[in-house]
């Protein structure tokens, strides 16, 4: 099978840990030598920079125009989007922006036989478009804020809702989303439920006292990994910390809120606590989620969180809070436990309970083991086989 995975969420040269996830899937999917597979990932611009608008306008300067990630070959067109107002037509406007990458991928040699979309709004829409056009089927994966938050706007929802009622084949990364394309309506057979997994040979345990030392941890510090955005919660854990002296405070990641959190950590009198590390290449990840005591995830969307079972990979139970996908993870005390909203009581009370109780790094390993790669790669070429046979 000749696969075109599509999507805005891929990493580049310029971004390397950018829709990371997408690409492991992938890479796990080619690795089963039953599909051949290019990637159409692109990059949205805008002729005008400025630092008011919206930080995606630089991503294009460095991204290069094609590479190979995984060895699979990978083309970043770009696209014309408008900061801020871009929203309603960003569909249309990917779709046209590529459709010559498409034509010259088919030229090369490439005629591929399926979409494979990951993201349902923009991407999503716009690969249907492009497959209405070239004659090629759909599949359309959605992994989050694309299902759980865009379609409350009118435009993008009616959007969504249509594309899901004619795509050839609906994934979701966890059941908690499968329930809202059930509540638009979509019939239960028309949807594949197919979860992350980990790559259980980068993510694996190591020695946790070497690892506090390489790193300078010399107090009980708990590990925060995401961008620095709202839905992220970073600041929530922050707030939690005055409810848990002595207890330190890493965060992995980069974003907009990163002086908003410096801001908080001193306004709080925590600054002392908290570090933020920028940040980390996935090789070195497994060293700070092996040295942490606990990974805290105070999200408050999350349709499949990565970072959860690529801390339990590495011996580290959780505390995530109770949305989406994240019950469908934390499953067992091994696993860590599920946080109650994102009061600071609430955070504090679940950090407790884990530094009360403390677990055999090699059986949270275990629990992580249960969500390798190898079943949704199945269930991807039995769904890719379905629909091809069907034409």
């Amino acid at each position: 099978m000749r696969i075109l995975t599509f999507s805005t969420l891929f990493p580049h040269a310029g971004h390397p840990v950018h829709g990371v996830f997408v690409a492991e899937r992938l890479r796990h999917l080619v690795a089963s030598g039953e599909i051949s597979s290019r990637v159409v990932a692109p990059i949205p611009w805008f002729p005008i920079r400025h630092p008011r608008l919206n930080s995606f306008v630089h991503l294009g300067t460095r991204a290069p125009a094609s590479e190979r990630i995984h060895g699979i070959d990978v083309r970043h067109p770009r696209y014309f989007l408008p900061p801020k107002i871009g929203m309603s037509s960003a569909p249309v406007l990917l779709a046209l922006g590529v459709a010559d990458s498409l034509r010259r991928l088919i030229a090369d040699g490439f005629d591929f036989d399926l979409i494979d979309a990951h993201y349902f709004y923009p991407d999503g829409i716009a690969a249907w478009l492009l497959g209405r056009h070239f004659g090629k089927p759909v599949v359309i994966t959605a992994r989050g804020s694309d299902l759980n938050q865009i379609p409350a706007h009118r435009l993008p929802g009616w959007m969504i809702r249509r594309v899901a009622e004619r795509a050839d084949g609906l994934i979701t990364v966890s059941a908690a989303l499968k329930r809202v394309l059930l509540d638009m309506g979509i019939p239960d057979h028309r949807i594949t439920v197919l979860r992350n997994g980990v790559d259980l040979e980068r993510f694996t345990p190591v020695a946790r006292d070497p690892a506090r030392e390489m790193l300078g941890w010399h107090a009980p510090t708990l590990l925060s990994v995401g961008h620095l955005i709202e839905r992220k919660g970073h600041d929530h854990v922050i707030r939690a910390l005055p409810e848990l002296p002595g207890i330190h405070l890493a965060i992995i990641g980069t974003g907009a809120m990163e002086k908003g959190l410096r801001d908080l950590s001193v306004e709080l009198g925590v600054a002392d606590r908290v570090q933020l590390l920028g940040e980390i290449p996935q090789f070195r990840l497994k060293t700070y989620y092996a040295a942490a005591d606990a990974l805290v995830l105070a999200s408050s969307r999350e349709g499949w969180a990565n970072v959860l079972l690529e801390s339990m990979a590495c011996g580290t139970r959780v505390a995530a809070t109770r949305v989406w996908g994240a019950p469908e993870v934390v499953t067992a005390p091994e696993a860590g436990v599920l946080i109650d909203g994102q009061s600071p009581q609430a955070i504090a009370l679940a950090v407790r309970h884990l530094m009360a109780r403390p677990a055999d790094p090699s059986v949270t390993r275990r629990h992580a083991e249960k969500f390798s790669w190898e079943a949704t790669t199945r269930g991807q070429l039995s769904l890719f086989r379905e629909i091809l046979q069907r034409g």
